[in-house]
């Protein structure tokens, strides 16, 4: 995120005396560029500029020698004789283990009360047998960079003559003090990298007086023209992947730079404020152009390059030491600077172009000539290397959103200058610049088109005005000698054709051109219009079934989650069998993540990591379940996009759609731990595999499907706990309890029960029709139980079904009570009580009628199940 000082913003464009970082927010986001965070100040309290007045070094019996400085720090200083330590004038005493310093030296003391960067507050300590009242400062501890070796001298940081007196607030010297705005830039807006661009829009929002210092005309010495003796650079891309891979570029040289020279501490404290670390002069003077114009430079050690440069694609294979030490191999599509050292043309890698630099040809301690690179990179090719290599570099992000195309020798230019004027260098007159970029493509504009797409009246004038205002060349068709490509355009209001600015390669159409009408004009401007809701519609049959499901899995205790649909290695967890077809997934070109590279098959697949996760936290209670799209990638036939100049043809559609695999949606469940908690009722009961099949029934209930349960046996389920359930004559999903070794891998409690469903499946066999309610009955109801012996391998369910049966219209309500298994009944055999609820519609029902239904359920069950009534 682009961080936007005031001071340096000033420098560009006209901002009143006074203007707050939340004003300047205010008037970014009229035009589009929306407040991130407002970075406060670095360092508070008290730090002011001290004079040493003495330096006694003392040993201590650690082996470390300490400094005790008499500090003068103006109005802040202590009485003479009164202070914590004596001292013949006005001063304060403070503990130094620094040793750059002396006597006469301006330092930067911070006073009790202070807080630095960390946060780190300071206060008055005894230490080393003295009190010491504060603490001399080095870079580091006030955020100006990393040179922690000792503290800050100003008459070198600064300069001789430019030292304040004794007392002076060096938080405002320093620029600490101020607020910084952070922004959030759009993809599309990659010219607001800079602080050039963000004046810019500062200036349309406000209107002030903006200095473009991209211009040539702005700097202080004018580019010169490339020379035929300067530093050669060769583009070897004959094929390239995503069009040109560069199409200019510029090397300037600078000889005699001081090694030693600092940084000075205004561009400092501008590379801190937006979040730079300062490392040496030559590469800092790259980052702030970059910062203030948008332009990524790179300084070379001249003396380790060898002519010519090479602008070329990578070679199967090779490999690169980038500057954050880390080799890389390297892909053929990645496009490289090379050199060419004992004259093998482009065989040494000097960096990834437009990400990163290589370790090999970095300016070093003892530089003193540089080779500076300002180019031009293709936008995709350098946004695709930035993310195989996984290098969001400063320069990438500027790159893949588009740089300016005529930048590239002025911000050489820039560079050159301030390093002859703080490194005490020499600018070579050897000059190169090859350069094969094109002018943006001019765009046909009907400028009534604003207000037709926008829906506000926008005059003419206005919207040519604010074209123009953006830097667009505006000319009349007709001069163009060309045709609007547009609704609208007449005799009496000609269209127009509008050529973007260099900095601008985001608008490309008329679009564009509309949305750029719109955002200066300001998008309050803008009505909201309610869309009228038209009568009859609403939620489909399907959607208010899914929420009905939903609904009554919730008021089972479930809660619903939506996990994320990718997944790994959670089908070797599940124990499924190599020819299961919940094996065969599709994989992503693009993953989220290396270790869920594929969809998901199953919604417990991705449901366990959730339950899983809940467990962890402690969730020892657990009932969850998602409703979702799972992808079933058979039959799946690959097939080549057709291009987007035309409809594609019923065929290309047809192979289209044979490409995209299904999708049905399922629904799943997972219980763990204890269904009813342990109470003064007595103790709890856990979930058990017939608290998957219920919830599942729940969920067939609840849309009138009638679904079937019977044995089963598939993963991750154990083989003897396991459900199949079916609808018609087709599975739609199993329950149950799972396999012990699948709970371990998952990491899920023993004993966890889940269950899965193909909602789409059941929603198909579910009445077309609104299920009508029974008339309720008056008459009084009657109530018998019958208890039947049957096998022990009768499913419970085909008895039920046998009762229900037997009961016929008169069964109000069939419920199965008791299960009993003992030496009564004999060996291989069990007894299942059902409690029936008779009632008539049109009569009380006599002893007879309810006696005649017990046998006739007696008859049923004996003929299908072989149950005998118990005696």
């Amino acid at each position: 995120m682009p961080h936007v000082p005031l001071t340096w913003l000033a420098e560009h464009v006209e901002v009143p005396a006074g203007t707050t970082a939340a004003q300047l927010a205010a008037d970014l986001v009229r035009v589009g560029l929306e407040e991130e965070s407002i970075v406060p100040p670095t360092v508070t309290g008290p730090l002011v500029v001290g004079k040493v007045l003495s330096v006694s070094k003392e040993e201590q019996k650690n082996g470390k020698t300490i400094n005790y400085c008499r500090v003068d720090v103006g109005e802040h200083n202590d009485a003479p004789g009164t202070g914590k330590e004596p001292a013949d004038v006005p001063s304060r005493g403070i503990i130094c283990g620094a040793h750059n310093f002396a006597a006469g030296d301006h330092v930067v003391v911070a006073l009790p009360g202070a807080v630095l960067p960390g946060p780190f507050p300071i206060a008055s300590r005894k230490t080393y047998g003295h009190v010491s009242d504060g603490m001399i400062c080095s870079a580091r501890e006030l955020g100006l960079g990393e040179d922690h070796s000792g503290i800050i001298v100003l008459e070198e940081f600064l300069s001789a003559d430019a030292v304040p007196a004794a007392g002076t607030d060096a938080v405002a010297l320093l620029g600490l003090g101020a607020e910084v705005l952070e922004i959030n830039v759009t993809p599309d807006r990659g010219y607001c990298f800079s602080m050039r661009g963000v004046a810019r829009e500062y200036a349309h929002s406000t209107g002030a007086r903006f200095t473009d210092p991209g211009l040539p005309e702005n700097l202080p010495t004018p580019p010169p023209a490339a020379t035929a003796d300067g530093f050669a650079v060769e583009v070897d891309d004959p094929t390239p992947v995503d069009g040109p891979g560069c199409d200019r570029f510029v090397t300037r040289i600078v000889r005699g730079i001081d090694p030693s020279a600092p940084t000075p501490a205004w561009m400092v404290e501008r590379l801190s404020q937006a979040g730079m670390r300062p490392i040496s002069l030559a590469v800092d003077v790259t980052n702030y152009v970059m910062l203030d114009l948008g332009q990524p430079l790179h300084a070379y050690d001249l003396a380790t390059l060898a002519a010519p440069i090479v602008v070329r694609r990578a070679a199967a294979g090779e490999r690169l030491t980038t500057l954050d030490d880390v080799e890389r191999r390297l892909d053929p599509e990645d496009l490289l600077i090379t050199d060419s050292p004992g004259g093998a043309r482009g065989s040494r890698i000097l960096g990834l172009a437009g990400v990163m630099g290589g370790a090999e040809t970095e300016v070093a301690d003892a530089t003193t000539d540089v080779l500076v690179e300002a180019a031009h990179f293709d936008p995709v090719s350098v946004a695709r290397t930035a993310r195989r290599h996984k290098l969001p570099s400063e320069a990438a992000k500027r790159f893949e959103r588009g740089v300016d195309t005529r930048l590239q020798a002025v911000a050489a230019q820039r560079v050159v200058d301030l390093l002859v004027e703080h490194g005490g260098g020499t600018a070579d007159a050897a000059v190169s610049d090859l350069d094969t970029t094109t002018a943006p493509a001019p765009i046909a504009f009907d400028p009534s088109a604003a207000s037709r797409l926008v829906g506000v009246d926008y005059p003419r004038e206005q919207v040519l005005a604010i074209l123009e205002q953006i830097g667009c060349t505006v000319r009349p068709a007709a001069d163009a000698e060309t045709t609007v490509a547009g609704d609208g355009a007449d005799d009496a209001a000609p269209g127009v054709v509008v050529t973007p600015p260099t900095w601008r390669p985001d608008l490309v159409g008329p679009a564009h051109l509309v949305e750029e009408v719109a955002r200066l004009a300001g998008y309050d401007e803008i009505p909201s219009v309610l869309p009228p809701a038209p009568a009859g519609r609403g939620l489909t049959v399907a959607q208010r079934q899914r929420r009905d499901v939903a609904r009554a899995l919730a008021e089972r205790g479930l809660t619903q989650v939506l996990s994320y649909p990718f997944v790994g290695d959670v089908h070797d967890k599940l124990g499924l069998p190599a020819d299961d077809p919940r094996r065969a997934t599709l994989r992503l070109l693009n993953p989220i993540a290396d270790d869920a590279p594929a969809l998901r098959t199953s919604l417990l697949d991705t449901l366990f990591d959730t339950a899983r996760r809940n467990v962890s936290r402690g969730a020892s209670e657990l009932g969850v379940f998602e409703i979702g799209l799972v992808t079933r990638p058979e039959g799946v036939r690959a097939g080549a996009a057709p291009g987007t100049d035309r409809r594609p043809t019923a065929e290309e559609i047809a192979t289209l759609m044979a490409a995209v695999p299904a999708q049905p949606r399922h629904v799943a469940g997972v219980l763990a731990g204890q269904l009813v908690p342990d109470g003064v009722w007595g103790p709890g009961r856990r979930v058990d595999w017939a608290d998957a099949v219920d919830a599942a029934r729940t969920v067939a209930t609840t849309v009138g499907t009638e679904l079937t349960v019977r044995a089963g046996s598939t993963a991750p389920w154990h083989p003897g706990r396991c459900a199949e359930l079916v609808v018609g004559d087709a599975v739609v999903g199993h329950a149950g309890e799972l396999h012990p070794k699948a709970t371990a891998a998952l990491e899920l409690p023993p004993r966890t029960v889940a269950f899965e469903l193909d909602l789409d499946a059941v929603l198909a066999a579910s009445p077309a029709e609104p299920v009508q309610v029974d008339p309720v009955s008056t008459f009084p109801l009657a109530k018998e139980d019958v208890a039947l012996v049957v096998d022990d391998s009768v499913p419970a369910a085909d008895v039920l079904a046998a009762v229900v049966e037997g009961a016929g219209d008169l069964a109000e309500e069939v419920r199965l009570f008791d299960v009993y298994t003992g030496d009564q009944l004999g060996e291989g055999k069990k007894s299942l009580a059902f409690a029936l609820r008779l009632r008539a519609a049109d009569r009380t029902l006599t002893a007879e009628e309810t006696a005649g239904v017990r046998k006739r359920i007696v008859k049923v069950a004996g003929k299908r199940v072989g149950a005998v009534l118990r005696a």
